[in-house]
């Protein structure tokens, strides 16, 4: 996004590129809840640039366009016809992921999000949209505004959480990563957002995100993201406070059926020493 460009974010990798002599088009179009029409515009320009591996460089929506230009750019199916699970019928073109916030897990995801409409989304969801390669590097994250810092960090909390108590498709695996991206996140948000130059807090903050996203690539997230997405959509809220918005109100209706869930969650989050001090 141009945000990405204005802060000089790509300088190094730019130049990284340059040393190894490889030829490179940047596409910075994207917006937050891109529209099918950035999506279009990234396909036509990397198909005159004849482009043979995508990256994809920022936030989830960077992300998201980047895995759908990967399948799009041979140009053998629509983008309307892949809306959907499993509808992706090309093979794509290799894939490197590079988040520069800690939340969306799109970087682990095989689903993209695009809004279709003045509030209406569809996701594509496809093993074909995994990536081949994914750089976590804590140095894109420094300096992140505390408030983006902070909805992104939910967002990423609340995928650990959603996965942890799915009740489609848990399993043993999602539980390991869901509550190892909690203890990662919990203990670190609140430095990260207090100080944005601590490498270790935005590294463990990064490692978390990811770790939430491989949690619900396994076992679904449920009606927080459900509820969310419509706010974002009339409302135009940032995904992850909209995700805080809702999730309070989603535990309390939950919890008379996930309330051993949540305990482990709270243990998690809230060590007991915490939370006797609360």
């Amino acid at each position: 996004d141009p945000g990405i460009i204005q802060f000089g974010l790509l300088d190094k990798t730019k130049k990284s590129l340059e040393r190894h002599n490889i030829e490179y088009h940047i596409y910075s179009d994207v917006v937050a809840d891109p529209p099918e029409s950035v999506v279009e515009g990234a396909v036509s320009i990397a198909q005159d640039f004849d482009c043979d591996v995508v990256i994809g460089f920022g936030g989830g929506s960077s992300m998201d366009v980047a895995k759908l230009l990967a399948v799009l750019i041979e140009g053998k199916q629509a983008l309307s016809d892949m809306y959907g699970v499993d509808k992706v019928t090309n093979s794509r073109l290799p894939l490197i992921q590079v988040p520069t916030t800690a939340g969306t897990g799109s970087e682990a995801t095989m689903v993209s999000i695009i809004t279709t409409g003045e509030t209406t989304k569809a996701g594509v969801v496809s093993r074909t949209l995994l990536a081949d390669k994914i750089i976590l590097d804590p140095n894109l994250t420094l300096g992140l505004p505390a408030h983006v810092t902070a909805a992104t960090g939910i967002d990423a909390m609340v995928h650990a959480i959603e996965a942890f108590t799915s009740k489609r498709l848990k399993n043993p695996l999602s539980d390991m990563l869901a509550l190892q991206s909690l203890a990662l996140l919990s203990s670190n948000i609140r430095t990260a957002v207090l100080n944005g130059e601590d490498v270790a807090a935005r590294e463990a903050m990064l490692l978390g995100a990811m770790l939430a996203g491989q949690a619900f690539a396994n076992a679904p997230v449920a009606a927080v993201h459900a509820l969310a997405y419509p706010l974002g959509g009339n409302y135009h809220i940032p995904h992850g406070l909209s995700n805080s918005l809702v999730l309070p109100h989603v535990l309390r209706f939950n919890a008379v059926a996930a309330s051993d869930l949540y305990q482990v969650v709270a243990g998690v989050i809230l060590p007991e020493g915490q939370r006797s001090g609360a």
